[in-house]
């Protein structure tokens, strides 16, 4: 799924008869995604919006870091070849495309875009206090299956980077429903009011940020061999020793070290920080001598034309006047 820009183009316009078809010619795709494919004509399209929303979370979330979740139209993989090593980078994109993935079809379900699902019944069987259940629920746990089902369909669990990548994919996946929310609504009717309620998911930005924070404290992880039985972990473990905390289902884990981000890598696909914008007041991250890695950056001036002293006419138009400002920029060597 991560290997091939198809999956984020797609927009199909197909009609019922032929998206089957379509489905099966898809190379990109192992036998069980074609399968799944074929269930309704919005499957690829919501998995590709699903992954197309974990390439803008990641983007948003990295836009500080040395690599950026930077993505190249004209190669044959949506990152470049960084994704070749298995760095805690790789670990947030697996795991925010798992998570892009299931949320796009939970919401996809709800809005009766996908014929094999809907809202979640099953929740009005759960106990509610002070309230009754309605609305619609998003179902979640059809959004996660059809997420396991589909994007770990490529992954080995008898290798490395197979489990590393199932355990990303979960974490993912695991982030959304930690995070349902109930939303709630009084009618007028009946008196007395009466709350009715329904749960949905959070915002996606708020999935992506927690996974950053994963990302921030995910565990370096060493493979053992021997598959499923090997450990807790099927076949990795912390590479620190077995005293060391072991990693939840919601943390992030990884094999290898990053590469260096800070100068450019064409085998790698890493644009390096040169000519990036930095913070000049700022110590972390961000701020110039972290991201220009000790290289320096240069001042410049820029002239920015902008709408201010804004105010409603009636009626019913708003003037504006416009200002002209002197923004400085810090940019790394």
């Amino acid at each position: 799924l991560l290997g091939t820009p198809s999956v984020y183009q797609s927009t199909l316009e197909l009609t019922p008869t032929s998206y089957k078809d379509h489905c099966k010619r898809l190379y990109y795709l192992v036998e069980k995604q074609r399968e799944l494919c074929g269930l309704s004509q919005n499957v690829l399209s919501t998995i590709s919006l699903g992954a197309k929303m974990g390439i803008s979370e990641c983007q948003s979330q990295f836009r500080s870091q040395r690599w950026n979740c930077s993505t190249f139209d004209e190669s044959t993989t949506v990152f470049g070849g960084v994704l070749s090593i298995r760095s805690r980078e790789r670990a947030y994109v697996y795991a925010i495309s798992s998570a892009g993935a299931a949320y796009a079809v939970t919401r996809a379900c709800s809005r009766g875009e996908i014929t094999e699902c809907g809202c979640d019944g099953k929740i009005r069987q759960k106990p509610s206090k002070g309230f009754e259940w309605g609305g619609c629920s998003e179902d979640i746990t059809f959004g996660e299956r059809f997420s396991k089902e589909f994007v770990d369909a490529r992954e080995d669990n008898q290798q490395a980077e197979g489990l590393m990548n199932l355990h990303n994919n979960e974490a993912g996946r695991r982030a959304i429903r930690s995070r349902m929310e109930l939303v709630c609504k009084c009618p007028d009717f009946p008196p007395p009011p009466l709350k009715i309620c329904w749960r949905k998911m959070a915002a996606f930005s708020e999935i992506g940020a927690a996974l950053m924070e994963r990302f921030e404290g995910a565990f370096q992880m060493t493979y053992r061999g021997g598959g499923m039985a090997a450990t807790s972990h099927a076949g990795i473990s912390p590479s620190s020793g077995s005293n060391m905390k072991k990693p939840t289902k919601k943390d992030l884990v990884y094999l290898d070290d990053s590469p260096d981000y800070c100068e450019r890598n064409q085998t790698l696909g890493v644009l390096g920080t040169k000519s990036r914008i930095c913070n000049k007041t700022s110590k972390a991250i961000d701020g110039c001598s972290l991201l220009c890695c000790g290289r320096g950056y240069q001042t410049r001036w820029i002239d920015l034309e902008e709408k201010c002293n804004c105010r409603f006419v009636w009626c019913c138009h708003v003037q504006c006047e416009i200002c002209k400002q002197r923004k400085e920029l810090h940019l790394c060597n």
